[in-house]
């Protein structure tokens, strides 16, 4: 009974280490856009130290097609959304040397109206044994992780009967519990098929946030009488309830994920035809922070069931906006907002914003949009043009630890404009995405 006993027991704890083990290895993973909280942060612990002139070591370069979206990580794999020719493809890497597992691919004709490039704008989405990948045209698809075959797809565009919004589709989907929440801000049939031929303002149909059943595709619910923007929908829970946030094309909507039932609409978005909503939402506590850079600036909004209380927002008229935020979303730390904000290069700077009263505490000129990215206490800047700038932000300041515009052995840049794909970690490697390549960063020095 005794041996019995201690066998169990020794079992037990074999099965508790490789549990704790595999719960471990995949902790850093970064599946979904702006990583695995949703908000451009790292809790990994990595040993970061000044960088060479040349920017951190170079573990591999991927030549890749044309695109906007980051890469997500998990189990070991690196997932890439891209078009080549006239087929989207998506592309499972191995991360550690670069090299491809495999891929899966569909025809595509999208085509940009304001002449950008046609390629995807969403980062894949990987949840377990599933990848999810939402085109520029407004294919959704979901495909096995192990081996890259299809395992549903909807045709969004002609189910809901979409309108071509300037810049195609560009909100990443979300999973939460069993459940894909996507913006898709479909129109009644008869409406104009682009967003120009419908005068600027096509009509909604009840669409603007669907819920998909994850495993098949099947629509559970759809609601909010709104168009899709460019934002992707985040979730949080707040004092013990589950909540959704999306900043859709008229404003931001809170509503309980599990049942859609919408809790508050907050209007925010310049009456201009051409401006759009493409920051993530922002959450700390019961705050949801909210900014776009055509005109009317930022706002935070305190919640609670069924509504909402303002806490402070710009004023519409006024050049002093506390924070104008173009593609890149803020990150929050410790009651402060950091993010790029302009809506275009020139004059765009870096900002600190305090959380709960929008009060400026400082700014530094960069002439260029960029993202960030937070991880053990430095920030992470990416510029558009390629720069790359380790930093210490506190409220009190903004300090430069290290920059660096990364060549290759030939004195090449590495990293091309326009590099507006947010920055990656995961297990101590930096991924970044310029115009056509991938290229993967040992960020951690205790491995190099």
């Amino acid at each position: 009974m005794t041996k019995l006993f201690q066998t169990v027991c020794f079992l037990f704890l074999l099965l508790c280490l490789l549990l704790f083990s595999l719960t471990d290895s995949h902790s850093s993973d970064w599946p979904s856009f702006l990583g695995p909280q949703q908000n451009s942060k790292s809790q990994e612990k990595i040993n970061i130290i000044p960088w060479q002139e040349a920017g951190p070591p170079v573990l591999w370069i991927k030549e890749i097609g044309t695109s906007y979206g980051a890469p997500t990580i998990a189990n070991g794999q690196v997932y890439i959304f891209d078009r080549h020719g006239d087929m989207a493809r998506l592309t499972c890497l191995e991360s550690g040397t670069g090299n491809e597992l495999w891929h899966y691919e569909y025809p595509t004709d999208y085509e940009d109206m304001y002449g950008y490039n046609n390629g995807p704008r969403c980062c894949p989405v990987v949840d377990k044994d599933r990848v999810y990948i939402f085109g520029a045209e407004g294919m959704l698809h979901c495909v096995n992780t192990q081996n890259g075959k299809r395992v549903w797809k909807v045709d969004t565009v002609t189910k809901f009967n979409v309108v071509q919004n300037f810049f195609g589709v560009a909100s990443a989907p979300a999973v939460e519990g069993e459940l894909l929440i996507v913006q898709i801000g479909g129109s009644p049939p008869g409406t104009s098929k682009n967003i120009w031929a419908s005068n600027g303002k096509p009509k909604p149909n009840g669409s603007g946030i669907v819920a998909f059943n994850k495993h098949t595709g099947e629509v559970v619910y759809q609601i909010a009488d709104e168009l899709a923007s460019y934002a992707s929908p985040i979730f949080a829970t707040i004092d013990g309830r589950r909540w959704g946030f999306a900043f859709l094309r008229g404003g931001l909507v809170g509503f309980e994920p599990a049942s859609g039932k919408i809790d508050f609409h907050y209007p925010w978005r310049h009456p201009k035809i051409e401006s759009v909503n493409a920051s993530c939402p922002v959450v700390a506590d019961d705050l949801v922070f909210i900014s776009e850079s055509y005109g009317v600036g930022s706002s935070v909004i305190q919640v609670r069931p069924g509504g909402y209380k303002v806490l402070w927002k710009d004023r519409a008229n006024s050049r002093n906006k506390a924070m104008e935020l173009h593609w890149n979303t803020a990150i929050h730390h410790e009651g402060y907002l950091y993010g790029s904000s302009g809506r275009h290069a020139g004059g765009a700077d870096l900002r600190c914003v305090e959380l709960k009263t929008g009060k400026v505490m400082w700014r530094q000129r960069v002439n260029e949009r960029a993202s960030l990215l937070w991880v053990n206490d430095y920030f992470i800047y990416l510029g558009e043009y390629g720069r790359l700038m380790l930093l210490k932000c506190t409220p009190e300041k903004a300090e430069l630890i290290s920059q660096a515009m990364p060549v290759d052995k030939n004195g090449r840049q590495l990293i091309n404009y326009p590099a507006w794909a947010a920055p990656v970690l995961a297990d101590g490697r930096l991924y970044i995405r310029g115009k056509n390549r991938l290229i993967c960063f040992e960020l951690d020095s205790d491995k190099n």
